[in-house]
């Protein structure tokens, strides 16, 4: 499976750079800088573009700008423009029922509590979009918002190159032609516990978590 359009989710604006919400526009903007592509503002697609040549084949990077809640109206934009379809489209986004540096890869499924995911299936009408979720852990006090839209730990900030960098090699499988399966069956694996110390915001909890398919992050502004 080939995709053409990757696509991060996350808010603009400064005061949401690098918080766990827009883990999405770290993978994009990290994949853009290896491969040398520029971004460019594209008022007609309510977002950034950037891309280039892989493989052989031209791909295309998204940062939606019209904050999580209208990510579906950019992402369609750009389809519409380049004559592509849902199949040929990967969504970067975050996911708080799933460990830090973990990952989920998945054809298809429900939004969850995801406000940019449903924006992103009610605008292609269709649910059967991949997705590659990226873990950015539950939190232990506050609220769900103030956890999403709140900026990594120290901690954290420490392993997220390494996380990211994880994601994008994901992704350049998946570029590269290695079936979707096999991709995914690396990709999904747990991993062990104690990635972080015991006292660090990612906690593994002996109650395995829903994933966000069930129930998803709340309030994506």
């Amino acid at each position: 499976m080939t995709f053409r359009l990757l696509v991060g989710l996350g808010n603009p604006g400064a005061q949401y750079e690098r918080t766990r919400h827009n883990i999405g526009f770290l993978a994009m903007e990290e994949f853009a800088r290896s491969q040398g592509w520029e971004w460019k503002e594209e008022k007609r697609f309510s977002g950034r573009l950037a891309g280039g040549q892989f493989e052989g084949e031209k791909i295309y990077l998204l940062e939606p700008l019209t904050f999580m809640n209208e990510s579906g109206r950019s992402v369609r934009k750009v389809l519409d423009y380049y004559k592509l379809a849902p199949s040929d489209v990967l969504i970067v986004v975050d996911d708080v029922a799933i460990p830090f540096q973990e990952m989920r890869l998945k054809e298809g499924g429900s939004p969850g509590g995801h406000n940019g995911l449903k924006s992103i299936e009610q605008h292609l009408g269709t649910r059967t979009y991949a997705r590659l979720r990226m873990g950015v852990g539950d939190r232990k006090q506050g609220t769900l918002h103030g956890h999403v839209l709140g900026r990594f730990s120290q901690a954290e900030e420490e392993q997220l190159a390494a996380f990211v960098a994880e994601a994008n090699k994901t992704i350049e499988r998946l570029l590269k032609g290695e079936t979707f399966e096999r991709v995914a069956m690396s990709a999904n694996r747990r991993k062990e516990q104690g990635l972080l110390k015991s006292n660090e915001p990612c906690s593994h909890k002996k109650k395995k978590p829903k994933s966000a398919e069930e129930s998803g992050p709340g309030d994506n502004t």
